[in-house]
């Protein structure tokens, strides 16, 4: 798969609470989550993050509590994918579950800023950064999880495969 967008970037160790404030966990309505992600943080993010966007960050990225909110957020938001150096890992496990595409790749994530340019190939597991003109080598997404995020998460994979 091949996402293209700009670049929103954030620091390390950004928590579920970060992503999605515990204060809006009263619903699981996507698009109500939607409108508060990340706004602790950047408190215009939700109004300027357009679908197609990605999200950068340094280590431990989706660090706390194992809220699936957090994901949904994100993606709900119109982000295709995120890329850090690190992600905690039921984060990690809760985006493939509902369909978000993320990657790791230290190095891309550390020279990455606000507005640059990507082009990813999520399945060679190459991030080029075209605002720099440079290419780096992520983790290749597993066969697997790359079917979970084109069927839309874990439970569109399952009804999918149900209806074969």
């Amino acid at each position: 798969m091949i996402i293209s967008g700009k670049i929103y970037k954030f620091g390390d160790d950004v928590n579920t609470d970060e992503i999605i404030p515990a204060r809006y966990l009263n619903t699981s309505d996507p698009k109500e989550l939607a409108e508060h992600v990340m706004e602790d943080a950047d408190p215009q993010f939700p109004k300027k993050v357009r679908q197609g966007d990605i999200m950068a960050a340094g280590k431990n990225f989706g660090c706390g509590s194992s809220r699936e909110h957090a994901p949904i957020a994100i993606k709900a938001a119109g982000v295709t994918c995120v890329i850090a150096e690190s992600f905690a890992r039921i984060f990690y496990r809760n985006a493939f579950n509902i369909g978000l595409t993320i990657m790791e790749c230290p190095a891309a994530a550390a020279e990455m800023k606000n507005g640059h340019e990507l082009k990813i190939d999520t399945t060679a597991g190459k991030i080029t950064n075209v605002s720099l003109n440079r290419t780096y080598d992520a983790k290749p997404i597993p066969a697997f999880m790359q079917e979970l995020i084109a069927a839309g998460g874990l439970m569109e994979y399952v009804k999918k495969g149900m209806m074969e």
